[in-house]
């Protein structure tokens, strides 16, 4: 019961995310396509293992988490997961609505675009990622299998290298010194820790 909960919850936040993916405002520069590739290619495999069943089954499971987060378990473990994903999704949706209109699904720069740094942005940079990823984690914790926690380590890794890209283009674009400044006070995607920078 707690992983279809999460499942429904990932639903839920995959639709309403493409639903407002209406309120942005138009971009006045954008990072070129090709610089995505690694990115999408990563956080796409990565979904693709965290959502999929495929694959041997003894594969898929591993022994001591078995007793404690099977679907079948339903036990502490498996709703405190639960409440990761759902921390996790509320967190990324926390981030999207303080942006704005600023938020944008490619890594771009808008017109009026600004450093943020309140709201979730003054304890991470990439709270939305933040977000992402530890529901991705919470699931692939509930689902305690291989392809899960894969998938949600290429999720992690594929968000990390945007991250990047989308800081690169942005001190290009609103200047160094302000985007540095930000950068050394605020961590990247785990709050409270410099690492990764």
């Amino acid at each position: 019961m707690a992983l279809s909960a999460s499942f429904s919850v990932w639903a839920l936040w995959a639709v309403s995310w493409m639903i407002a993916a209406v309120w942005s405002s138009r971009a006045a520069a954008r990072a070129p396509s090709g610089e995505h590739l690694v990115h999408w290619v990563l956080t796409v495999s990565g979904f693709v293992l965290l959502f999929s069943g495929l694959g041997p089954r003894h594969l898929n499971r591993y022994a001591w988490l078995h007793a404690y987060s099977s679907p079948s378990a339903d036990g502490p473990l498996q709703w405190s997961m639960f409440a990761l994903v759902v921390a996790g999704c509320a967190f990324a949706w926390w981030a999207r609505i303080h942006l704005g209109a600023l938020w944008s699904g490619t890594v771009t720069r808008k017109a009026d675009h600004r450093i943020v740094d309140t709201g979730p942005y003054r304890f991470v940079r990439h709270p939305i990622y933040t977000g992402i990823i530890a529901a991705s984690i919470g699931l692939a914790a509930q689902e305690g299998s291989l392809r899960g926690w894969l998938g949600a380590a290429l999720i992690a890794v594929g968000y990390w290298v945007k991250g990047g890209l989308e800081e690169r283009f942005l001190r290009q674009e609103l200047g160094p010194d302000d985007y540095d400044a930000y950068r050394a006070r605020t961590p990247m995607l785990v709050p409270f820790l410099r690492f990764p920078a």
